[in-house]
């Protein structure tokens, strides 16, 4: 196994008057998203959004593309006749495909003074030229247990949950929000991206991958802070200690950007 740590701080950052973006990958700017590339993970930014603030109606073409709200609630609206407002604790899942415009705003009104977090996250899908989609679900109830939740996928052996279906059959996204000092497990895979949203917590290998578990072994024994990521590759099963109440999402992948098509 091998590891990188991405310290919170180490993060691109980059704002204007209504959004400031921490992005585990450079989003924005002179980048190549895809050069950069972790796995299938393309982009995975951690965003706060002014109240009433968003972006308008902007284009988008053979990208999957989800958002998971962590505070607040962000309205959606797009040409394909889907307008929903996705709320805290809920995943919003886009196909792009052959070209989808819409509208994503932070629903309260300005007001109101609230911002809104969301962690937003790029995968492409294994086919272009899809027809463009749009989903959403609560998983707050699913999540109470601080056990980790599929909540989406395009891997064949979560067809029939209730994660919402992604077009990459290379990837599956958990999210679980452990209780200080619960213990759970995270899948080992061929790639493997690990956020710490909120809280703190532990992570230990254990179990050995396709290339043993040597390097990063150090590097794993660190506490993760909010903001912190690790990058995993070929990695045993992951167990994750909460040290303090957490909330975190993985990215668990079979192929890399270039195998993804």
């Amino acid at each position: 196994m091998t590891a990188t740590l991405i310290p919170a701080a180490d993060r691109h950052f980059w704002e204007n008057e209504w959004l400031t973006s921490r992005q585990s990958f450079p989003g924005t700017g002179n980048f190549d998203i895809f050069a950069n590339a972790h796995g299938v993970l393309a982009m995975h930014n951690d965003d706060v959004i002014g109240p009433g603030e968003g972006l308008d109606n902007h284009a988008h073409q053979n990208m999957e593309i989800l958002t998971w709200v962590v505070e607040g609630a962000v309205w959606h609206k797009d040409s394909h006749g889907n307008t929903e407002t996705i709320g805290t604790g809920s995943l919003g899942a886009m196909t792009a495909g052959k070209g989808i415009t819409h509208t994503e705003r932070n629903a309260a009104a300005r007001a109101s003074r609230e911002s809104v977090r969301v962690v937003q996250m790029w995968v492409p899908p294994h086919t272009d030229e899809l027809e463009p989609a749009h989903s959403t679900r609560d998983f707050n109830v699913a999540l109470a247990s601080g056990e980790p939740v599929v909540v989406a996928s395009g891997r064949p052996e979560h067809a029939d949950s209730d994660a919402l279906h992604i077009e990459n059959r290379f990837a599956t996204l958990h999210i679980a929000r452990p209780r200080t000092g619960q213990t759970i497990t995270l899948p080992g895979a061929p790639f493997g991206h690990l956020f710490t949203v909120r809280g703190s917590v532990s992570v230990n290998d254990s179990g050995s991958g396709s290339g043993g578990s040597t390097a990063g072994d150090d590097l794993v024994a660190q506490p993760l802070a909010e903001g912190d990521a690790i990058r995993f590759t070929d990695s045993g099963p992951l167990t994750v200690t909460a040290t303090d109440d957490a909330e975190i999402v993985y990215w668990e992948m079979y192929a890399s950007f270039d195998r993804a098509h």
